[in-house]
């Protein structure tokens, strides 16, 4: 087949080396760095197997700025824009997508679309009578950040929301560009595709809340998490993933995905949906109380990013916590070797390590590194499990 992206963050990049392994693929970007990158090979993300892939010379692909030749060209035309949550409107804010749909039907009116972008309940739906063409798909994405193109190649299901001849044969296409090629297919309607991506997503964000709450309850109480936490994950109901304390979840999905299934909610009874917003909120109070509690003159934010191995740092925890302690006057510095700037929100960037560490009075660190073993005692992180 032939296949034009639209977008591409992880979501829309993985997709695009994924398909071209057996598809011919077009991926189309606003932003010319970012396509002058990938054009010389080079990954914007911070992904193994992203990187991996873009030096192999098998692949049939082309990056491309050249939006009306991307159109023209797929036989489907997969939307990957982001779609940012709007706090005033309590909706994601799709402008993007629609975007890519209407400068696309004017040129090809019989385009077909499948949006891998994450919508709100209903959104399809809405779009198919707004343009009046039953040639919007909606399928799923279930990508970890630095994971995505390996979670394509080894996808958990394949979930297309339309039942017809035609989305089976896109969740073949999908299918056969994957290494082990047994992942389930479901085919469901788009508002049902649309709820199983933000409930999946929400649930994440409820077990990361629920550790975080008997965490939270351990270090009240002056007991050891780490015990409580492994003898209840030896429950194989519960098992021993997302169970690593943090400072709240973050990160381009959960925060959005949770606040727009909340949203979705409206006039529907609830009582655990909005609780999962709510307290990652209480969660960031009670670390940033901890803290304060230390009496420390100068605070030291190490990395800003969500974990290990990424460049993302949109909607991360730390940074709510870092709010948090400059609103009660504290003195912060940072350091954060992919920030170019001098300043991150009126705060320092150190970009010594030696000298963010002798400067600091206490050191925080969503999760710990190597980097911060000579000065731990320094160190406040609730990273238990010393990994992700």
């Amino acid at each position: 087949m032939k296949i034009s992206i639209f977008g591409l963050g992880y979501v829309g990049l993985a997709n695009a080396l994924l398909l071209s392994q057996r598809e011919e693929v077009i991926a189309y970007d606003i932003d010319d760095e970012k396509i002058n990158m990938l054009n010389e090979q080079i990954s914007p993300l911070d992904d193994a197997e992203i990187h991996h892939f873009l030096e192999r010379s098998d692949l049939n692909l082309k990056f491309t700025k050249d939006f009306i030749n991307a159109v023209e060209f797929g036989d489907f035309l997969i939307i990957a824009t982001p779609t940012d949550y709007d706090e005033k409107k309590n909706y994601f804010d799709t402008t993007t997508v629609e975007f890519v749909i209407e400068k696309s039907l004017e040129i090809r009116p019989d385009a077909c679309f499948i949006i891998k972008s994450t919508v709100p309940v209903g959104y399809t739906e809405s779009l198919k009578k707004k343009y009046n063409t039953n040639n919007i798909i909606f399928s799923p994405e279930f990508l970890r950040e630095g994971k995505a193109l390996y979670d394509n190649l080894y996808p958990s299901r394949i979930i297309i929301g339309e039942c017809s001849e035609r989305a089976q044969e896109i969740a073949n296409m999908f299918l056969e560009n994957t290494v082990e090629k047994n992942s389930e297919i479901l085919l469901t309607n788009s508002a049902e595709a649309e709820a199983i991506k933000l409930f999946s997503n929400t649930y994440l964000a409820l077990r990361v809340a629920y550790f975080n709450e008997l965490d939270t309850y351990a270090e009240v109480r002056n007991l050891n998490a780490k015990q409580i936490i492994e003898g209840v994950g030896l429950d194989p109901r519960i098992g021993t993933h997302y169970n690593n304390p943090s400072f709240g979840y973050g990160g381009y999905c959960l925060p959005k995905d949770t606040k727009q299934l909340r949203a979705n909610y409206d006039q529907v009874p609830n009582n655990i949906i909005g609780a999962i917003v709510e307290a990652n909120t209480t969660r960031k109070d009670f670390i940033a109380d901890q803290i304060l509690a230390k009496n420390p003159k100068v605070v030291g934010i190490y990395r800003l990013t969500m974990k290990a191995n990424s460049d993302n740092f949109r909607y991360s925890s730390i940074q709510g916590i870092m709010k948090r302690l400059k609103a009660k006057g504290i003195d912060v510095i940072i350091f954060e070797p992919t920030l170019k700037e001098d300043s991150f929100y009126h705060s320092n960037v150190i970009r010594d390590l030696k000298e963010f560490k002798k400067l600091s009075d206490i050191i925080v660190s969503n999760r710990f590194e190597d980097d911060l073993s000579d000065c731990e005692e320094k160190v406040y992180t609730r990273d238990i499990f010393r990994r992700d």
